[in-house]
């Protein structure tokens, strides 16, 4: 696992810690992402999934076999008693305070082909920001720390100050709005997506990597795989396919979630950047052939064994 830059000597207690992003996903299954000409249209069962980005990380990790902990705010709802319910059934370490206005919550569109579009309600107020004294004492027992919220805005300082190795992911980010910059400039890690740049995505990486403390950006592109830049390179990000599936893809929601956590899962302990690439690429598609949001978690053995299935036909190549 990665080392603390100082303070070699100060007790961490697990391996990662996560803080914010946990919600509930209503998905409903529709045969496209269009509304028809009628006013209703019948749909097969419509499910609650405990999810959202931080959430997906936490039980990634876990499931991967790192000591994980996940913090966040929950509402005093129904949507937060089935996040606690569901930690508690996989035995993730979960520490949580009461949100003011209730637990984040998405409804979720997902065609025939399993591509999806979003409908979030992120509840918390305009300003809201976690206590200092409810996520600092953490950040100190961690070895590294995946900031899934931009509530948090003394963790980046404090995990400098440890020498502690932290990571983000802003999503469809693009590339001007003010709230994620105080994430994609303070991470040391950066994922996002090309959803909202795709001309201009080689861009808003390059700006995160000159402007900002990030040593690695990587950016999903769905169908098309990622893209990799780093310090030392190259001017151009690696491209990177996605990996094979192995069973039909029913459903992207976590998909991206799961990219990361197994992508980080080889970066933390110094693995190169193709290895990382793949395992995420594995991850990903793995997350896409199961119904619902981070229903289905890849365990490590099954992780390497389907890396070493999908390496011979796999490799990355320079941008075009």
């Amino acid at each position: 696992m990665p080392n603390r830059a100082v303070y070699a000597s100060a007790v961490v207690d697990f391996d990662v810690l996560v803080l914010g992003g946990a919600g509930v996903d209503t998905i409903v299954r529709v045969p496209e992402l269009a509304l028809p000409d009628s006013d209703n249209l019948p749909v097969p069962p419509i499910r609650d999934y405990v999810a959202h980005s931080g959430n997906g990380v936490a039980l990634g990790f876990h499931a991967l076999g790192l000591r994980t902990r996940f913090a966040d705010v929950l509402g005093d709802d129904e949507q937060g008693a089935l996040i606690r319910a569901r930690h508690a059934v996989l035995g993730l370490d979960g520490v949580f305070i009461p949100a003011p206005n209730g637990t984040p919550r998405s409804v979720n569109l997902v065609d025939a082909a399993g591509r999806r579009f979003s409908f979030f309600d992120g509840r918390h107020p305009d300003g809201y920001v976690f206590p200092e004294d409810f996520y600092l004492p953490l950040v100190e027992r961690a070895a590294h720390v995946h900031v899934a919220t931009q509530r948090t805005p003394a963790v980046w300082a404090a995990a400098r100050e440890l020498g502690i190795s932290t990571s983000t992911d802003v999503h469809a980010w693009d590339g001007e709005a003010g709230w994620a910059w105080p994430m994609a400039g303070e991470a040391d890690l950066v994922f996002l997506s090309s959803a909202a740049v795709p001309d201009r995505i080689d861009d808003v990486m390059r700006r995160i990597l000159t402007e900002g403390r990030a040593s690695v950006v990587v950016a999903t592109e769905g169908e098309a795989g990622c893209r990799v830049l780093a310090e030392w390179s190259g001017p151009a990000p690696l491209r990177f396919p996605v990996a094979a599936l192995e069973r039909p893809a029913v459903d992207s929601n976590g998909a991206g979630d799961a990219f990361s956590t197994a992508f980080m899962s080889r970066w933390l302990h110094g693995r190169p950047l193709p290895e990382c690439a793949l395992a995420g690429a594995v991850s990903g598609a793995f997350a896409c052939g199961a119904e619902g949001t981070h229903q289905e978690l890849i365990a490590e053995a099954d992780l390497a064994a389907a890396m070493a299935r999908a390496a011979p036909s796999w490799g990355p190549r320079l941008s075009d």
